[in-house]
């Protein structure tokens, strides 16, 4: 675990297990210590590298926006600092988006996507959940001080006093409106898209997501050799905000990850 200098910015990461490599990318506000429920099965198949997005966790800011688009190449020139040519990619809601964006922009290194409650455009929020994220500023992260995403971004943060600065900054990014409906469509790796049943993304979308990258078109034949390589799961019991503690998340992971594509799972 340690630093990697690139694109300007000093880029915590982690690294657990051995074999082929899977990245994993935390929600907002969050950092590595997000995945902590899930790490210890994936190590034990994979090669698990955990990063901290720009502005958060160990990662300190730096003078640019937060943007999708410029942390997805960030990741890209993580891979490259690790000699990675190919990685699987699994992001949660912010990381979802950096990681879709990944491998919306750099295709050839991306094997197979597992996005986790992310929407592919920024109407796939519900409606007061697009409200909510447009009013978060400095105010908003003043009041978040106390809570546990607070006390463990003032314990592993290189500058603890940035919390209002990631709030302001976030805030800007998710007023952004974005669709990328056109660019997911044309997207060649296999994915798999997981929700859970009470999101913050209503199932309608997760079904339109699911159908932008060839899902529930048609019937997959009794052996199951006519299903697409896209992976759609919906977890019970289980919301935005608990949905990577799920024990069923990482089971279902490394069945979509080791099938052989064309096949049944």
């Amino acid at each position: 675990m340690g630093y990697a200098q690139i694109n300007g910015l000093r880029l915590w990461y982690e690294s657990y297990g051995t074999g082929r490599p899977l990245v994993l990318l935390h929600g907002g506000y969050g950092s590595t210590e997000m995945f902590a429920p899930m790490v210890p099965a994936l190590a034990e198949r994979r090669r698990v590298v955990a990063v901290d997005l720009q502005g958060h966790g160990r990662t300190a800011d730096v003078d640019r926006p937060l943007r999708y688009e410029t942390m997805a190449d960030d990741i890209a020139a993580l891979l490259g600092h690790l000699d990675l040519s190919t990685a699987d990619l699994l992001g949660y809601s912010l990381g979802g988006g950096v990681a879709l964006r990944t491998a919306i922009e750099h295709p050839a290194l991306v094997r197979r996507l597992v996005l986790v409650s992310t929407p592919c455009r920024s109407a796939g929020w519900y409606p007061e959940v697009v409200a909510a994220m447009a009013a978060q500023d400095e105010r908003t992260g003043e009041r978040m001080r106390g809570t546990p995403p607070h006390l463990l971004y003032e314990r592993v943060a290189p500058r603890p006093q940035d919390w209002p600065r990631l709030w302001a900054k976030s805030g800007d990014l998710l007023r952004r409106d974005y669709d990328w409906s056109a660019e997911v469509a044309r997207l060649s790796m296999p994915t798999m898209l997981v929700f859970a049943d009470a999101d913050s993304i209503p199932t309608s979308h997760a079904a339109e997501f699911y159908g932008l990258l060839g899902g529930g078109h048609r019937d997959a034949g009794w052996d199951g050799t006519d299903r697409p390589a896209a992976r759609l799961a919906v977890l019970p019991g289980h919301t935005h905000y608990d949905i990577v503690g799920a024990p069923a998340l990482p089971t279902a992971v490394l069945s979509f990850l080791t099938h052989q594509v064309g096949t049944p799972t």
